[in-house]
């Protein structure tokens, strides 16, 4: 019988640990933290929805953040998130390759641009700021641009990670949205 409780309450702790390892590796437009009633349009003039992202905007070429629009903010909106995640990475996943917090929330983002005020966590390489694409080979990758706006301007240091951003995010979330591109290693 203890066998049998003691088998019953590691089963039920892996699981409870798969479950938040899962989460975890969800994308950040999928978690919990970022529920949102509203929805955000989010486009790219630097490479169409679904397609393919430029080199210049890789870590392969000029390693430069492209340009993003958007529609739909809500009036409330005091801030925008946003996360470049992706989700095909072998060594962590998702990815962090931009964290950017307290953007204004006006329709744009210029490429390269990082608009005063705007405050920016560790990406995946351990760096504050935008690290381009930079897939190892094989198959493409898919990278999610994906924007929240939020009912208040976040409170969190510079260099956070993605938890604690997520973390502060939660319950804030008016609307989300996202585009996303293809990059495959380059040939040379």
């Amino acid at each position: 019988m203890r066998a049998v409780l003691a088998l019953a309450l590691l089963a039920s702790a892996c699981s409870a640990g798969g479950a938040d390892a899962a989460a975890s590796h969800a994308l950040a437009i999928d978690r919990a933290e970022t529920a949102a009633r509203g929805r955000l349009e989010v486009a790219s003039s630097s490479f169409p929805a679904g397609g393919e992202i430029p080199l210049r905007y890789s870590a392969y070429g000029d390693n430069v953040s492209s340009a993003l629009a958007w529609r739909g903010v809500p009036a409330e909106a005091k801030s925008l998130v946003l996360m470049v995640e992706d989700p095909d990475a072998m060594s962590q996943k998702p990815f962090v390759h931009w964290l950017a917090w307290n953007l204004p929330p006006g329709g744009s983002l210029g490429e390269g641009a990082v608009p005063a005020g705007t405050v920016e966590g560790r990406n995946g390489r351990g760096k504050t700021g935008w690290f381009g694409p930079h897939p190892p080979g094989g198959k493409p990758h898919h990278y999610h641009f994906e924007l929240f706006a939020l009912d208040a301007p976040l409170a969190l240091s510079a260099g956070a990670e993605r938890e604690a951003l997520l973390a502060a995010m939660k319950g804030h979330v008016l609307a989300k949205g996202e585009t996303m591109g293809l990059f495959s290693k380059p040939e040379r």
